[in-house]
């Protein structure tokens, strides 16, 4: 399996928790991004960068991604794409996405692109913060050990 990062907007609060996972369990990872972001120093690390545009980098991590690999992105039709070639895909906040859900969050996402389209003022996000890293951590953490036991 070959983590890839979607590194343009990923957390700093995140950065040394995916570390330290990719150290500990020695995993080939690849960190895609239009501009140098830095996770850490590892031999299990490739940065690759790729040129400025719209999901330029989401493309080259499909092109890449495999059956098996896993995805961090907090990118929605990204994580569509990775799950319609067997890959799986984990959000910046701990969600895991499946097959089984990932339509409705796709489906949801775009309900609320239409609303802000036509004019509608909606909340964002509510800001990132540690307990959204602490789930991420333990979401990483339960699937790595899962794919340890297969």
């Amino acid at each position: 399996m070959t983590l890839f990062v979607d590194a343009d907007a990923f957390p700093n609060l995140l950065k040394p928790i995916l570390l330290r996972a990719i150290e500990r369990v020695s995993l080939p990872t690849k960190v895609v991004s239009n501009k140098k972001v830095n996770l850490g120093n590892s031999k299990y690390i490739e940065y690759i960068l790729v040129p400025q545009g719209v999901d330029v980098a989401d493309s080259r991590i499909v092109e890449l991604c495999r059956p098996g690999d896993l995805v961090v992105t907090a990118d929605i039709p990204l994580a569509d794409r990775v799950i319609s070639k067997n890959a799986h895909a984990i959000d910046h906040r701990g969600e895991l996405y499946t097959v089984e859900n990932i339509k409705h969050y796709l489906a949801m996402r775009n309900l609320m692109e239409s609303i802000r389209e036509s004019g509608e003022v909606t909340e964002g996000p509510k800001p990132f913060g540690r307990k959204d890293a602490h789930a991420f951590a333990n979401q990483l953490n339960a699937f790595l050990s899962k794919m340890e036991r297969v």
